[in-house]
């Protein structure tokens, strides 16, 4: 029987992957074979899963094995963890992802599902299969789940703020959208985590059509446990949120929502009054404008002491002699070196030299005069 999968989205530091490794953990509890993908280019969802250790990315072992012409294997990407008191391990990949500014993380998601199924990760002999997925990126590589329907359900996760509900709101569209097109990934619901009473999700929920699932009161010994790279599933009141959510999951007690998502203007009201007024636009000629002049009076006025030893030192150095003034500007405006400047200015280095030292005993006269 096919592993069950299930795509978590939510935004960057919301708590998604606390999510994900808590019911990670709560299904294995259940003596379920579970697998945690971590879908994120920092490549962290797993950490605490492993107890803090940082797990090879299928980006970074592809490349490597594709530069000495030897094939990825499952072994190469795919790792356990035998936890004493869980009936079953917990297998753990991460994605990965490029560098910081060396290529695109969409991309690299797109890559590395394709060689996943590959190793045919749908028929590997799993029970669920949770893709960790950071949902604050519109690009389509983190659609993928949605986009090829790998993901037969989806669960979103948000806070009580505003952005983090946007982002959610973004994930439900999305996922609309591509179930217009064919798309067969289910809506399940929406978990509040870190709730503080406020309700502001809740609201959300209410106007989109969203299940609320859960909802993880704000626990700073839950926070702490996280930090630790443990399990907060091991405070009872958190165990038992968790557990009642994956008996709901497994037993199909979720009736998944039909919800599109609200529309821009739909959402902000939610948050409070917003103007009917259009934008005002800017005109060329205000940008393009000449700048209006200023009286020299008006203009020392709002001048300030650090202003006037620039000017000072600026009026000194213009009134250098050509060849000094030259070399000096060279050397402290451009950086240059000695010997960049005797190959810039076809002089010997000291020649140059003997040009800057004249220039700065000039300046610090010329200076003190002003």
């Amino acid at each position: 029987m096919a592993a069950r999968t299930i795509a978590i989205y939510g935004k960057g530091g919301i708590g998604k992957s606390f999510t994900t490794t808590n019911l990670s953990a709560t299904f294995a509890l259940m003596q379920k074979r579970v697998l945690q993908l971590g879908c994120d280019p920092k490549h962290d969802s797993t950490t605490s899963l492993f107890g803090g250790i940082s797990l090879p990315t299928v980006t970074d072992l592809f490349s490597e094995k594709n530069a000495l012409n030897q094939p990825l294997t499952i072994s190469d990407i795919v790792f356990r963890r035998d936890i004493a008191g869980f009936p079953q391990p917990i297998y753990g990949i991460e994605l990965g992802g490029p560098q910081v500014g060396r290529g695109c993380g969409g991309r690299g998601i797109i890559s590395g599902f394709d060689i996943l199924e590959k190793l045919g990760i749908f028929k590997w002999d799993l029970d669920i299969i949770l893709m960790d997925f950071l949902g604050d990126v519109v690009c389509g590589g983190f659609a993928t789940p949605l986009a090829r329907s790998l993901s037969e359900e989806v669960i979103l996760v948000t806070n009580n703020d505003r952005q983090s509900i946007f982002t959610a709101n973004n994930i439900c569209q999305a996922n609309n959208y591509f179930r217009t097109v064919g798309g067969k990934s289910r809506l399940l619901g929406l978990i509040i985590n870190r709730d503080d009473g406020s309700g502001v999700a809740e609201k959300y929920a209410e106007a989109a059509g969203i299940t609320v699932l859960m909802k993880v009161p704000y626990n700073s010994e839950a926070r702490d446990r996280d930090d630790s790279f443990d399990f907060a599933i091991r405070l009872p009141e958190i165990r038992d949120k968790f557990q009642a959510l994956a008996r709901n999951i497994l037993e199909n007690r979720i009736v998944p929502c039909e919800a599109g998502g609200l529309d821009f203007m739909g959402f902000v009201r939610l948050f409070g009054d917003v103007s009917d007024d259009a934008p005002q636009p800017a005109t060329a000629e205000e940008l393009f404008a000449p700048k209006k002049s200023t009286s020299p009076a008006a203009e020392t006025a709002t001048q300030t002491p650090a202003d006037n030893e620039e000017l000072k030192m600026q009026r000194s150095i213009a009134r250098l002699p050509a060849e000094e003034q030259e070399v000096y500007r060279m050397v402290e405006e451009e950086e240059k070196s000695i010997s960049e400047i005797a190959d810039l200015t076809h002089r010997e280095e000291s020649v140059v030299r003997e040009l800057l030292a004249s220039a700065r005993k000039t300046l610090t006269r010329l200076f003190f005069e002003n």
